[in-house]
């Protein structure tokens, strides 16, 4: 029964969104309120560490993950109110008018760059903008927006997932990094095909779009194993990103042909026009190179300056939060934003206008992560995530291989974040592996694998879509959409992690 009221809030949760098609913030509402019934009833969980799991799930939320959807979108939207995104969309139109280019440049390349950078959403909300002002369909974008944020994210925020499984599990972190790649080499070739096949389903388009997946597929695995086990997991998904950018332009400059273009509207471009266009998302590039930990002696003065530190006394000890708000990714967004946007030439009044309007956009999207992250936070400490990830360890014996996967996916399905999995889950798989006689890194790199997966369709990401499409209360649609290809993707893990274990 224990393992019946543990899994009821996630099941809940999908039933509402999938079945019911119910909106995020209703539906998480509701699981939430279930969820703290069960904590109380079910599993004894005290009243003043069930308050205080919230208060601490709702920081989370706020800080950092809807601090930096509003960020994100923020610089979205100053893009529009400047007239630069006309250019940017003239910029990718320049590379291909092939649209199926255009969205695996912008998903698989510029958002896994996003992802590897800066992660916590930004690599789902700027590129479904984008292509939704190119003029694809707001629901389609935000899903391949969402297929296309999973296997940078094993090494998103400059390797912080794995960085933390190293330390949770005390394995090497070049010897996890390698694994992962390998565990996820096939899904560098299918993803990029997903998304091509997505865009452009005709028969006649499939030898264009299987060379092309077979090219960045290939410049992926190659170039991110060849950084993971020389470098460790700061680089691989930024290497890996570029490197697939590269092969895509000029695979859509050597391939132009005037098929499949797409109306856009004519500007004479030159570099200073270029520069002054994409100066929000430079100026964040920049700003997130110079704090990550490429340059550690600034990082570490940074990061420990203007800190804030909140403490949450639960379960009988104390949980310690800290915002080091100079390395914060939401502030740099709203620095690198706020400064392009004046270079672009609007006042400050201007984009305080756009960012409020922005914050009252986003009105349902704080109601549906606080409760989402809450919902994970009780939960987790109340202990209902231990007593799914333990049955299913138990429960399939010689085969738990096949299975490790799965609960790095449960852990971002409803944490929304391979860290946090990994926090969760990375030493139960390190443990799992002794007793079955596997190798622990191999187990190990399975659960963030997994978690790339439960990327797809986590809640979160998809308030994150939704927010940045504009498609609040159409949830369920796109859960419903991404489903099947988060199952197949947890299924291909979990194969492979079997063969070679």
């Amino acid at each position: 029964m224990e393992l019946v009221f543990a899994i009821l809030p996630v099941l809940l949760l999908i039933f509402l969104m999938a079945v019911l098609k119910m909106s995020g913030d209703k539906s998480s509402v509701i699981s939430l309120g279930v969820t703290i019934l069960v904590a109380l009833f079910a599993f004894s969980f005290p009243v003043k560490d069930l308050f205080y799991s919230f208060l601490y799930g709702a920081l989370k939320a706020v800080s950092p993950i809807l601090f930096i959807i509003v960020m994100a979108i923020f610089s979205y939207n100053v893009l529009l109110k400047t007239g630069r995104m006309e250019i940017i969309k003239e910029q990718f139109s320049s590379i291909s008018t092939d649209k199926s280019i255009q969205v695996l440049l912008l998903t698989w390349g510029f958002g896994g760059l996003l992802e590897a950078m800066a992660g916590f959403g930004t690599a789902v909300a700027i590129p479904a903008a984008i292509l939704i002002s190119l003029g694809f369909k707001p629901v389609f974008s935000a899903v391949v927006s969402l297929i296309a944020n999973s296997v940078a994210t094993a090494f998103g925020a400059i390797g912080t997932p794995v960085l933390v499984l190293a330390k949770e599990t005390n394995l090497d972190v070049m010897n996890l990094s390698a694994n992962i790649v390998l565990q996820l080499s096939v899904l560098m070739f299918l993803i990029p095909l997903v998304l091509l096949f997505l865009t452009d389903p005709k028969v006649k388009s499939l030898p264009k779009n299987l060379f092309l997946a077979f090219l960045v597929g290939a410049v992926s695995l190659v170039t991110q194993y060849l950084a993971a086990r020389y470098m460790g997991a700061e680089s691989p998904a930024i290497i890996g990103s570029i490197a697939s950018i590269i092969v895509i332009v000029v695979f859509g400059k050597l391939t132009s042909s005037g098929k499949n273009k797409a109306p856009v509207k004519k500007v004479h471009l030159d570099f200073r026009k270029i520069a002054n266009a994409w100066s929000i998302y430079l100026l964040i590039l920049v700003l997130i190179i110079l704090t990550s930990p490429i340059f550690p002696g600034l990082r570490h003065t940074l990061s420990n300056n203007w800190v804030t530190e909140i403490v949450f006394p639960i379960n009988g000890l104390r949980t310690v939060y800290a915002i080091s708000w100079l390395t914060h990714a939401g502030v740099l967004l709203f620095v690198g934003t706020f400064v392009g946007g004046l270079i672009q030439g609007a006042s400050v009044k201007d984009l305080f206008v756009v960012l409020w309007n922005t914050i009252k956009q986003l009105k349902k999207t704080f109601v549906t992560v606080i409760c989402l992250v809450g919902l994970s936070t009780i939960m987790d400490y109340s202990g209902m995530i231990a007593v799914i990830a333990t049955v299913l360890a138990t429960a399939t014996g010689a085969l738990y291989p096949l299975f490790a996967p799965v609960i790095g996916c449960l852990g971002t399905f409803i944490t929304g974040s391979d860290t946090s999995s990994n926090i969760l889950f990375g030493k139960l798989q390190s443990s799992v592996a002794g007793q079955i006689h596997v190798n622990p890194d191999w187990l190990s790199a399975a659960n963030t694998v997994g978690a790339t997966g439960g990327k797809i369709i986590s809640p979160q990401s998809i308030a994150i879509a939704t927010s940045a499409s504009n498609q609040q209360g159409q949830e369920g649609e796109i859960l419903k959409a991404a489903i099947p290809y988060a199952l197949a993707y947890v299924v291909i893990t979990g194969i492979i992690v079997y063969i070679f274990s």
